[in-house]
């Protein structure tokens, strides 16, 4: 592989823009040529050897660059970020220049045997490792330090000079996929691989767990309609059903990762190597020799991370939490003023007011949920954690545990301290359409509208200046450059898991929490995809074998409900009828019952596998045969010594 990058040819006629880069206004003309230079310059001199053009519009050649390579580069760079795809005899390998022809659909002049998103995601990959030489600092900007090994992209976003890099639609794929995504609303599922095509493995996993979590809600609601329509008060049904609660909630979570398994090994990113983890572009320090790779770069002290994690961070975290219980003292005030309110006049408008509490205590924690996952993200960059892992895990960490005492607690202190059912399910009931009320707004709805607002003012401009209504690419990359960062999937875990403790918690209580999440799924099926598909700009592919800690915290979300329904089933009438002169036998029974119950939870967990029988007799053939190939490698070494 390493002879191959010198015959290759950095110009191509057949120019395919995938990625801009838009630089800051009054950006120095010898820190474009410098950067230009790198990324056009072959590999051996430290380069990127991509292809890059200038942006020319009406008004002449603005600060924005277009980024493509030649297929035999894209070609060469699939090997090195290492993609696999699947071959003649259906087996999944990663690719390699040398053996090309053994895989699929692979033909010299098909340009399209790599898609869109991977291209895009190799160019990103290989701007991310330009690499500082020799050069001190950046030309013609001082300030912005550099040293050997440091990143350059990384150094021009955080010194101000890059303004962004973004992968480009394609306008007719994208309409495909529109269409066959929600430009018509039907009962079917969700064109994953054509999403995973376009978008790659992060968001179509996302989409396929969210559409896997709606099918798995669905048992629980079509037994949760009759159960609030004939056996509100029937406390033998209510066991019942908080212990298919137990069973459904470990099961979906076993069964998820096997279908996650079949996804990512028919993607290819199941078998993808782990690449060695760069620091993260917001980590800063002295400048020092990394012990593993022997580069220079930051080095920050781990005992002051440590410090600022036990000494600032987690006292802050705590006073956040302590005014979110604060806040929900506030709001059992407000509903004992309502109750009472209620009871003096007796009036259909005094039965409203009864939810008003409800409702202004939903939005308020919308509010704070948003205004602490702020501040959370605020204090875990101030850690200054070296690897971007590292960064998310601590990041979850904080907002989970914010936001499952902000929106939960409430629904302890009712179900536990006050003992109200009839109160617990009116607050279920509000926080949970409230919430996702507001999240369908706040997320989709409010961006879209605003989006379509700023077209629509792109376009009548357009229009006065020319009568061809088709966008030119330079229109084109004008309209996506203004449009909004899609950030991640975050939020939408974060929603998502928010839901799964509204259902498994106390949906006993409350049965129709399940109808309620199934339809609000439904539709944010439809508006995260117009979401994705028109009101950001497009995010890079970003390849990935499973959900990663959301996995976890679903898992512990499951162990948590374990615990809250048992204890429900406990306070029953009916169970406490068995116990009449000693509440520590209820007690130490409800306690065995949990443990049982728990035990029964892990024991499906290590018999249901986490992958199926076929994909592990494919996987253990292909480590054996990179056995016999190393085996080979050696013994071929060893001759020729």
């Amino acid at each position: 592989m390493v002879e191959s990058w010198s015959f290759l040819d950095t110009v191509e006629s057949n120019f395919r823009p995938l990625v801009v880069i838009e630089l800051a206004k009054g950006t120095k003309q010898e820190t474009i040529e410098w950067f230009t230079k790198r990324i056009v310059d072959k590999k051996a001199n430290g380069g990127a050897q991509l292809l890059i053009k200038p942006l020319v519009t009406e008004n002449g050649v603005e600060n924005i660059y277009l980024v493509g390579a030649s297929h035999l580069r894209l070609l060469l760079g699939a090997e090195a970020v290492g993609l696999v795809k699947e071959c003649t005899d259906n087996s999944m390998r990663a690719f390699t220049y040398s053996s090309r022809k053994t895989f699929k659909h692979f033909a010299d002049d098909n340009h399209n045997f790599l898609t869109m998103a991977e291209c895009q995601y190799i160019i990103k990959h290989e701007l991310e490792n330009l690499r500082a030489k020799n050069e001190k600092m950046i030309p013609g900007y001082p300030q912005a330090k550099l040293y050997p090994g440091k990143s350059i992209v990384r150094r021009l976003l955080t010194s101000g000079v890059l303004v962004q890099i973004f992968p480009l639609h394609d306008r007719e794929e994208l309409k495909k996929l529109s269409h066959s995504w929600y430009g018509r609303v039907k009962v079917g599922y969700q064109p994953l691989d054509d999403i995973r095509c376009y978008f790659g493995e992060t968001i179509a996993l996302y989409f396929g767990f969210l559409e896997y979590f709606t099918f798995a809600l669905i048992p629980m609601a079509v037994i949760g309609i009759p159960y609030y329509m004939f056996a509100w008060e029937d406390y033998d049904k209510y066991v019942m059903f908080a212990t298919f609660n137990l069973l459904w909630s470990t099961v979906i979570l076993e069964v998820w990762k096997r279908i996650c398994a079949i996804l990512t090994y028919r993607w290819g990113t199941l078998l993808m190597k782990r690449q060695f983890e760069e620091p993260r572009p917001g980590f800063h320090g002295v400048l020092g020799i990394n012990p593993v790779t022997g580069r220079e770069e930051p080095v920050y002290s781990s005992i002051k991370r440590q410090l600022r994690i036990y000494l600032v961070s987690l006292p802050f975290v705590c006073l956040c939490l302590y005014f979110s219980l604060y806040v929900m003292m506030i709001y059992f005030d407000l509903e004992q003023w309502a109750l009472d309110y209620h009871q003096e006049n007796e009036s259909n408008f005094s039965s409203l007011m009864l939810y008003v509490p409800s409702i202004i205590y939903a939005i308020v924690i919308e509010i704070m949920n948003r205004i602490y996952l702020y501040a959370a993200e605020f204090l875990t960059s101030w850690e200054n954690h070296r690897l971007e892992s590292s960064y998310q895990n601590h990041l979850v960490l904080k907002v989970l545990v914010f936001n499952f005492l902000n929106c939960f607690a409430s629904l302890f202190y009712i179900a536990f301290v006050l003992v109200d059912m009839k109160l617990l399910r009116q607050s279920l009931a509000t926080l949970l359409i409230t919430s996702q009320i507001l999240n369908q707004f706040a997320e989709s709805l409010l961006p879209y509208w605003l989006q379509k607002r700023y077209n629509r003012r792109m376009k009548k401009r357009m229009c006065s200046k020319k009568t061809d209504m088709d966008l030119s690419l330079a229109e084109q990359v004008n309209m996506e450059k203004e449009m909004g960062t899609y950030l991640g999937t975050f939020d939408d875990y974060l929603e998502l898991f928010l839901q799964f403790g509204y259902v498994s918690l106390f949906s006993c209580v409350y049965p129709l929490a399940a109808v309620f999440a199934v339809l609000n799924n439904i539709t944010e099926i439809y508006s995260d995809a117009l979401k994705m598909c028109r009101v950001y700009k497009r995010p890079f592919a970003e390849p990935t074998a499973n959900i990663g800690v959301w996995q976890l915290a679903f898992e512990t979300m499951s162990v948590i409900s374990v615990v809250t329904n048992c204890i429900l089933i406990g306070m029953s009438p009916e169970v406490n009828a068995l116990f009449p002169d000693s509440k520590m036998d209820l007690v130490l029974t409800v306690a065995l019952v949990e443990h049982l119950l728990l035990a029964i939870k892990f024991i499906m967990a290590f018999v249901i596998p986490d992958q199926p029988k076929d994909i592990q007799m494919k996987l253990a053939r292909l480590e054996f045969e990179s056995l016999e190939a190393l085996k080979q490698q050696v013994r071929a070494f060893q001759m020729q010594l």
